[in-house]
């Protein structure tokens, strides 16, 4: 497992490989200008800014494109997690939460620290072959370091069956 997700983290980190991924895959994140900042098996940090494509009419950065990020920061946790894994698992967003404490007029970065609990979740579901669900927090702050955002990525983790 850990060769894996070595080299899923590896993966990310190319910034052309992830372009592609993010035009392939998630186009909307891709326009609006995501971008992964750094990620290691524990923490993932994924950026947002403010631009015309990612804006609202109240002169901020949307609240789905701080959204898109702070889910992304926990997804890609998830991610590693599962990648080339076998038994295959599957993961889902069951809910979201957020709480927004200043207006985003900048880049707003999302920080997830939960990647070793992620971790545990995703080998608990292997082990009892029963669904998991795992509350990921994912802290966004402005270039000042002031807290713009705290989301709650809610993931359901199933091993696949055959």
């Amino acid at each position: 497992m850990q060769s894996d997700v070595t080299a899923f983290i590896k993966l990310m980190k190319h910034p052309v490989k992830f372009r592609l991924f993010l035009f392939a895959k998630l186009p909307s994140a891709y326009f609006a200008g995501v971008r992964l900042r750094q990620i290691t098996e524990e923490n993932c940090k994924v950026s947002v800014p403010f631009k015309w494509f990612s804006q609202n009419p109240f002169r901020s950065t949307y609240f789905a494109c701080l959204s898109m990020a702070a889910e992304m920061s926990t997804g890609a946790l998830s991610m590693a997690y599962v990648y080339k894994l076998q038994p295959a698992v599957s993961m889902l967003v069951v809910k979201t939460e957020a709480e927004y404490f200043k207006k985003a007029i900048g880049r707003t970065t999302f920080t997830c620290n939960d990647g070793m609990a992620i971790k545990e979740t995703i080998q608990k579901a292997i082990f009892t072959t029963e669904g998991q669900i795992f509350k990921a927090t994912s802290e966004g702050v402005n270039e000042a370091g002031e807290l713009i955002a705290r989301f709650f990525i809610t993931w359901s983790f199933k091993v696949k069956k055959n």
